[in-house]
């Protein structure tokens, strides 16, 4: 549940930030009459990324056992890739969030203001889309549904209210420190996710090893106690990993990791922290 709370807090947050940028500029440049455009963006991708959850949940209905196997895999792998490059484009473009959203602000205000639907989809969407796949991941792996729905949706809605408040000038968030700290636990249950996509492939038989067992920590840990269960919710954690698994484990930790850290370093400089409350909420920044 912890997991997917900080997926949907995350995730969230990062949405929350790029509409209260676009919601704040078209406020402050006097189009209060396209604020109805950009919520029209916001509300189609909420209908995608619902679109895309219930597919993932009952397309695979009355597949065979290795085909559903063999997608929940891939789908894992995919996960894990999306989440990796939503962590490391945070890193790169997050100094300049606000200038890049200004520039296609800018652009579609001297249109028909039309594109400001497909600005807020894209920006919107693209957090959805992260955030359904790798649910759907999280509820393969621990086999629980209300759960991780439960923490994913207290984070999407903490992310709300935190949003509001950054917009309301009664909030000032360290961002950068925020986002280092959550890419970098995401990167830890992202190869947790890893991992059991190639456990997956492994049954379906896509992938050979399933019986070479690297340890079997089942009787210390039992997968049906509460901390195996937390473990497993939280960490992706399986007490009996096989060679191939651990491998893709290590394989995509260290390195993932040992690159975040070094980007992170190296732009050390701090996101611009929530603004001060003012007389306008249009002085949101990001």
């Amino acid at each position: 549940m912890l997991a997917n709370y900080l997926i949907g807090l995350r995730e969230g947050l990062e949405a929350a930030l790029i509409v209260t940028i676009l919601i704040a500029y078209v406020v402050k440049s006097g189009r209060r009459d396209v604020l109805p455009r950009i919520w029209s963006g916001v509300g189609l991708a909420v209908l995608l990324a619902l679109g895309i959850g219930a597919l993932l949940t009952y397309g695979t209905h009355g597949l065979s056992f290795a085909a559903q196997e063999t997608i929940g895999g891939l789908l894992s792998i995919i996960a894990t890739g999306l989440v990796t490059w939503m962590v490391f484009w945070m890193v790169r473009t997050a100094r300049d969030l606000k200038g890049h959203l200004h520039g296609h602000i800018d652009r579609h205000l001297a249109g028909g203001a039309l594109g400001l639907v497909l600005v807020a989809f894209l920006a919107v969407g693209r957090e959805g889309i992260e955030t359904a796949l790798f649910m759907w991941a999280a509820v393969q792996v621990t086999g629980e549904t209300t759960l991780p729905l439960v923490g994913a949706s207290l984070g999407i809605l903490t992310a709300v209210a935190l949003g509001w408040l950054i917009y309301a000038g009664m909030l000032r968030i360290n961002l950068a420190r925020f986002f280092t700290w959550t890419g970098a636990i995401l990167i830890v249950v992202a190869a947790g996710v890893l991992s059991y996509g190639v456990h997956d492939l492994q049954e379906a038989g896509v992938l050979p090893g399933l019986g070479a067992l690297a340890f079997d920590v089942s009787a210390a840990i039992p997968p049906d106690s509460w901390y195996g269960t937390l473990l497993k919710g939280t960490l992706n954690f399986s007490p009996a990993t096989t060679w191939l698994e651990l491998i893709a484990w290590l394989g995509y930790l260290v390195p993932t990791m040992t690159l975040f850290i070094a980007k992170s370093r190296s732009r050390r400089q701090p996101l611009p922290t929530a603004p001060q409350h003012s007389s306008a909420p249009a002085s949101v920044t990001a």
